[in-house]
């Protein structure tokens, strides 16, 4: 049994004294964040890599995607310090610095890939329903590189109150990386709380939907172009929307769920300790569902664009028939 690093104090009363157990922790998040360590920093490597040697090929979408990819590709150097905490039962040795960044590269990366994510919808959605639009056509890579700086600026806005709230602590002779705040700070962090998840969240979910919608209507009608070209970029947006919409649902939907209830109830006054440790656990359950969005996203890459998909087939083509013919 250990004190419940994430409870806070509700208004005007003393902090909780519940005290419940959270073994879980140590048994799931250590292997989940290994395996997202494991692949998703090779994958996210790759897709920066190829992006990188392909600027004749580097559009719009490629731009989101590449500052998609150095999201995800920065949450994933920070896992180790994580892997390490909690598989000594949630103990942090790294220092108050390291344990406010950890924190704050989380969240950043979370809502970074949703701001990316929803560009990459709504850059499919122009491409498919105004093509001819000269507001459209209009700024090219130069435009979205101005949109990717804007969304980074966001992100810091958003997430930096992440790392102010975030820091060490002493709980049962050990030191301890807070996620949300400390006890003392809940009630404070409540109300940012929320609002990073509305506008961080709620927001963008909104305007993906509505970008899919629109484009879903688009697609269903019989009228449009029959040529191959044509109905190969149907194809395309309508596997994007699948995907994107798959990554949404496991990643971010059920976090932002168990989140907000849990920044609820535990600013509830009057909770039992049965209530809160549930909330709790639930919450704490649903992060390795965000972690695997750094697995997703660059999965998304491949399944999406055609053209890169194909190069490393074509190279290992190549580095076949050179050895075969050095065999020989």
């Amino acid at each position: 049994m250990e004190w419940d690093n994430g409870t806070g104090q509700a208004l005007g009363l003393p902090p909780t004294t519940c005290v419940y157990s959270e073994n879980f922790k140590q048994l799931l998040l250590p292997p989940v964040y290994s395996a997202v360590l494991a692949a998703g920093l090779p994958l996210n490597i790759c897709v920066i890599t190829q992006i990188c040697t392909s600027r004749r090929a580097l559009t719009r979408t490629a731009v989101y995607t590449l500052n998609l990819a150095l999201a995800d590709l920065l949450y994933a150097c920070s896992l180790p310090l994580l892997i390490y905490n909690y598989a000594q039962g949630d103990h942090w040795p790294f220092g108050d610095f390291a344990c406010r960044l950890v924190r704050f590269l989380f969240y950043a990366n979370l809502h970074g890939s949703i701001l990316f994510l929803t560009c990459i919808s709504f850059q499919r959605y122009l491409g498919i329903c105004h093509p001819l639009a000269p507001w459209h056509k209009r700024g090219g890579r130069r435009a979205a590189w101005l949109v990717c700086v804007a969304v980074w600026l966001a992100v810091t806005t958003q997430c930096l109150p992440t790392a102010i709230f975030a820091a060490t602590g002493i709980q049962r002779n050990r030191t301890v990386c807070y996620d949300l705040s400390p006890p003392a700070l809940a009630t404070h962090y409540m109300p940012y709380g929320m609002a990073l998840t509305v506008i961080g969240f709620l927001l963008p979910f909104a305007a993906l939907l509505a970008c899919y919608c629109l484009l879903a209507r688009r697609l269903c009608r019989q009228d449009g172009p029959a040529e191959p070209v044509a109905q190969e970029r149907r194809g395309k947006a309508a596997r994007m929307a699948v995907v994107v919409a798959a990554a949404f649902a496991i990643s971010f939907l059920p976090f932002h769920i168990t989140k907000t209830a849990y920044l609820a109830v535990r600013s509830t006054p009057g909770v039992p300790c049965t209530v809160l440790e549930a909330f709790a656990a639930a919450y704490k359950g649903t992060r390795p569902f965000a972690s695997a969005n750094s697995v997703l996203d660059p999965i998304l890459f491949y399944f999406t664009q055609k053209k890169f998909r194909r190069r490393p087939h074509e190279l290992l083509q190549k580095l076949t028939a050179k050895w075969q013919r050095q065999g020989r």
